[in-house]
């Protein structure tokens, strides 16, 4: 069957793991639970710019995958049937389940052992779902239980076992914490460098420290994971951790170019730059364009303009903005939204293996926030698409024509943020690159062009905002219009709430500045830095 692993019986360990089988990778894109499937946007562009980067699946609650009573719960989560979850062109690829039952964790990692290089145990998820479940950085008291979770999987499985944690408030207990779960049997840690407590709008910043602690304890790999939000980010984490690879999380959600310091040399998503708009006395700095560039897209002619699909253009296209694609030497590459987007929606068409609409959802709001915004009535309208169900079909392929028709949607939504963000572009042509990105001193936050894909900070709950008034309690009597605008705040902060993914990575949601990066002078410019408030 396709995705078989056919490697030697002789299970790889540690190092000998990490280079021969995930191929050495210095990116890994992080487990998100409902963002990191299949065709998950981060994903798929990771796969097309970096075949060695290291991929986990969304968190899987190994209870109910091994339970194999909910049939819908395993084709969701890990679909084998279709030959392309856990198939060639999806490896080197890493199955994260949850668990607190080391038999129950163990028949779920037989099910995709052959599907996957290595099975990962959630130790770091800080959300109530987890508490109530009994399961990620809520058995981390839990030492007893965590080995055995850990080295069952270990003595049982002819692949790796491999563990993501969070860090306790002590670099002491981090570290002897690091240490069980290589005794245990991990033949790879990653460490998120924030606290349980940690999380949403109070997420404030991971500790590196901690992570080049842990790193220097233990003999296998180490991956840092926290406090990335640009890709210059990426070589500071490595500097001052000294890990092996760096995960990001939403950082690859909201950019999932962040791993790029400029575009890509050859690309079948998005064209190479070919032109510099730079002037003469700043850095040189690449514009994705050129006069006879037109904008990529992976869909038939007829296709290419969502609201005519039947009427292919026979005319030249007009060139691409200057700055349509953007790369700067103070936080990387940044590329069109819409062209990722209008990318994505293509990438799951191809595909046989079917994805949730809520994630198709989450993926387009995350891509193209910078413009919702501003673009309010195609941020009503995202929020409106559904996937209809086909009266009179049957089975998988009415399930397919209402995907297929779901999708198509979405489509004409991106096709007309797509016009509207080119409009804006042009009208930038006159601008260089250094006035478009640039260190906003009143915040501390880099500042991008809205047509660009780019970073997201929270802000901090209403009640934590210096100088608002406090939150007035629900039980409270007040007049009905006082009461109606207490709901209307209520509703503001459910919705950020709602926003977050399962377990939040880069958020810096406790941060609502930056200061410049404190051990180098001549980093104030170049280098972000999160401060805690």
């Amino acid at each position: 069957m396709p995705g078989l692993n056919t490697q030697s019986p002789r299970k790889l360990a540690g190092y000998d793991f990490y280079h021969k089988v995930s191929g050495s990778p210095t990116f890994v894109v992080a487990p998100m639970v409902d963002q990191s499937e299949l065709v998950g946007v981060a994903k798929a562009v990771t796969e097309i710019w970096w075949a060695g980067t290291l991929i986990y699946t969304p968190m899987i609650n190994a209870k109910m995958f091994a339970e194999g009573n909910r049939k819908p719960f395993r084709e969701q989560n890990f679909n084998i049937a279709c030959g392309e979850e856990g198939g060639p062109e999806d490896r080197p690829l890493i199955v994260q389940f949850c668990a607190n039952d080391p038999d129950q964790l163990l028949a779920s990692a037989k099910i995709v052992e052959p599907y996957c290089d290595a099975v990962d145990i959630n130790l770091g998820c800080p959300q109530e779902i987890a508490k109530k479940g009994h399961y990620g950085s809520f058995l981390q008291d839990e030492w007893e239980l965590i080995y055995s979770l850990i080295n069952t999987l270990h003595t049982n499985l002819s692949i790796p076992v491999t563990a993501k944690f969070r860090v306790f408030p002590t670099v002491e207990k981090t570290v002897e914490y690091a240490k069980m779960l290589e005794r245990a049997g991990a033949q790879i840690l990653t460490c998120h460098g924030r606290l349980r407590e940690q999380r949403g709008q109070r997420s404030g910043l991971a500790d590196w420290d901690k992570i080049r602690a842990v790193k220097a304890a233990v003999s296998v790999p180490v991956f840092a994971n926290g406090n990335i939000l640009v890709h210059t980010d990426v070589a500071r984490c490595l500097a001052e951790t000294g890990a092996d690879a760096v995960m990001s999380a939403e950082g690859n959600l909201y950019n999932p170019a962040i791993f790029l310091a400029s575009a890509p040399s050859s690309s079948s998503l998005l064209p190479p730059p070919t032109a510099s708009s730079a002037s003469p006395s700043e850095p040189t700095q690449e514009a994705s364009t050129s006069d006879s560039s037109t904008p990529p897209s992976p869909l038939p002619p007829s296709e290419s303009d969502p609201t005519h699909p039947e009427t292919p253009s026979t005319s030249t296209p007009p060139p691409l903005p200057t700055h349509w694609h953007i790369t700067s030497p103070l936080t990387g590459y940044h590329p069109a939204h819409t062209t990722l987007a209008s990318s994505y929606l293509a990438l799951l068409l191809s595909q046989r293996t079917p994805t949730s609409p809520s994630a198709i959802k989450g993926h387009l709001f995350k891509l193209m926030r910078p413009a919702l915004g501003r673009e309010t009535d195609l941020r009503e309208k995202l929020g409106r698409v559904v996937f209809p169900r086909i009266k009179g079909g049957k089975g998988e392929e009415a399930e397919r024509r209402g995907f297929e028709e779901g999708v198509r949607r979405y489509k004409e939504v991106v096709g007309e943020m797509e016009r509207r963000m080119l409009r804006d572009a042009h009208a930038a042509n006159d601008k260089t690159i250094c006035e478009l990105v640039y260190l906003n001193p009143d915040t501390g936050l880099y500042t991008f062009p809205h047509w660009v894909a780019q970073p997201y900070v929270r802000p901090l709950p209403v009640e934590d905002v210096p100088n608002k008034p406090p939150k007035i309690p629900v039980a409270v009597k007040r007049a009905p219009a006082e009461a109606d605008r207490a709901v209307e705040v209520d509703e503001v902060v459910a919705a950020t709430q709602a926003d977050q993914a399962s377990e939040p990575e880069e958020g810096a949601a406790a941060a609502a500045k930056r200061t410049a990066y404190d051990r180098s002078p001549d980093e104030s410019t170049k280098r972000l830095k999160l401060a805690d408030e």
